[in-house]
């Protein structure tokens, strides 16, 4: 399907996002070290051993990354700030990490770019770490700190703060899956992580907000869940997978209440007096920005202990992650949380994008395909009544993806990580053609 920038309403955001750890280099500029550079480091955890020191670079290399941007005829860019960089130890102020996103902030306004923030894009300082991350409450208030300290050199030039970027990533994939730094399998840290991550939302936003600080807002990934069979079971088991990947954190911020078929597991290793913390993490948001990937189907598992379930390969073309292409997912999701949750409030579609095994120079024609089904799917949940503002795509460049090191591509932008060339993928033109204004 051929979309341009014409089949949006007036004044949506185009943009690419990219994170931090992903793309800065965590060697450079007084950068501490994260509980991902521990995690790399141990073995078995990380494709490769592979870890975000050098990564894309970014760190050097902004200016043109920048022009990458602007030359697409994008609108924004949606980027983090790394608490490391910014505090090394967690609490202590790097006055170079400061000058850097000084700097990137600045560029990004020259070259007419509305700049995205996100405060935490998953890399907590090993010093917090060190004293029990997210399963410390004291992180709650340290990440306040960090969220003031940023935004009084930030705040009066960025369009948009996000406080956390995908709870559940930080979360329940890091401390109960262990796929994720820390890399634990405890559900009791993961209950303290669930709640905690949320708590530390709160505060940032009361903070933030008794600067003045307008536009706040968090980002949230969904995950559409589907029984794998017309069983009963299987309903129940994708609606607790349902009720831990995408109720869980939406319900505390705009219900001030957590699923019971989730509390059913988590409860007897919440924090004493957890339900004292709801009035701060339900504050009211000026937006709510919205990832979404895939889909997953969910069986019953009696023989697994809580939460009883088990995904089971689904039939549809998948991506380089093994993820199902489902833009239907992004409608879904996009109505769901109009519908149910966040009424007019505007959302932005802050992540969607695939991986992919490309080359350098050959055509990513699938991404196309699924980048402009995706916008299709867009477009469409406007039409039914979604207040949709804005579509970034994830990623600007292919970069350090997490457990799977740099083998897999998301970028609109091909990375050779021995040169750090950087070469555009034919999605990269295509949308460009698809944002130009012809003016």
């Amino acid at each position: 399907m051929s979309l341009s920038r014409f089949d949006f309403p007036e004044g949506f955001l185009f943009g690419a996002a990219t994170a931090a750890y992903q793309i800065e280099g965590s060697r450079f500029g007084g950068c501490g070290p994260c509980h991902w550079d521990s995690f790399a480091a141990t073995p078995g955890n990380v494709l490769r051993a592979e870890d975000g020191a050098t990564a894309c670079d970014h760190y050097n290399n902004w200016p043109a990354d920048l022009d990458l941007i602007r030359q697409a005829n994008m609108d924004a860019y949606r980027f983090s700030t790394s608490w490391a960089r910014v505090m090394p130890d967690g609490v202590t102020v790097n006055p170079e990490g400061i000058a850097f996103y000084d700097r990137l902030v600045d560029g990004m306004l020259e070259r007419g770019l509305k700049p995205f923030q996100t405060l935490y894009h998953w890399e907590l300082p090993s010093a917090l770490a060190d004293r029990g991350g997210w399963t410390n409450r004291d992180t709650c208030h340290r990440f306040a700190d960090f969220a003031e300290t940023i935004t009084r050199t930030l705040g009066d030039r960025v369009a948009s703060i996000a406080t956390i970027n995908e709870p559940w990533c930080v979360a329940w994939l890091s401390h109960f899956l262990g796929h994720h730094a820390p890399g634990l399998r405890d559900i009791r840290a993961a209950a303290r992580a669930m709640h905690h991550i949320l708590l530390a939302h709160g505060l940032a936003v009361e903070r933030l907000r008794g600067m003045g600080q307008p536009n706040l807002g968090i980002v949230l990934n969904f995950d559409h869940a589907t029984p794998a069979t017309a069983s009963p079971e299987d309903a129940t088991a994708a609606a607790r997978a349902d009720g831990i990947n995408n109720r869980w954190f939406i319900e505390a911020i705009t219900r001030q209440t957590y699923p019971e078929i989730v509390l059913e597991g988590l409860a007897p290793h919440m924090p004493d007096r957890w339900q004292d913390d709801m009035a701060v993490i339900g504050q009211k948001l000026d937006w709510l920005g919205v990832n979404y990937y895939t889909r997953h189907l969910h069986a019953h598992d009696p023989a697994a202990p809580w939460p009883h379930l088990r995904d089971i390969p689904g039939p549809l073309p998948k991506t380089q992650m093994g993820w199902e292409i489902y833009p239907e997912g992004l409608h879904g999701f996009l109505t769901r949380m109009a519908r149910d949750h966040v009424g007019d409030m505007p959302i932005f579609i802050t992540e969607n994008g695939m991986a992919n095994a490309d080359e350098a120079g050959l055509p990513d024609q699938i991404r196309e395909d699924f980048l402009f089904a995706h916008l299709a799917a867009t477009r469409q949940a406007i039409a039914d009544g979604a207040n949709v503002r804005g579509f970034f795509y994830w990623s600007l460049l292919d970069n350090y993806e997490w457990a799977f090191g740099y083998e897999r591509r998301f970028g609109l932008v091909h990375v050779d990580f021995t040169t750090l060339k950087r070469t555009p993928k034919s999605s990269y033109h295509a949308l460009a053609r698809a944002l130009a204004r012809n003016d």
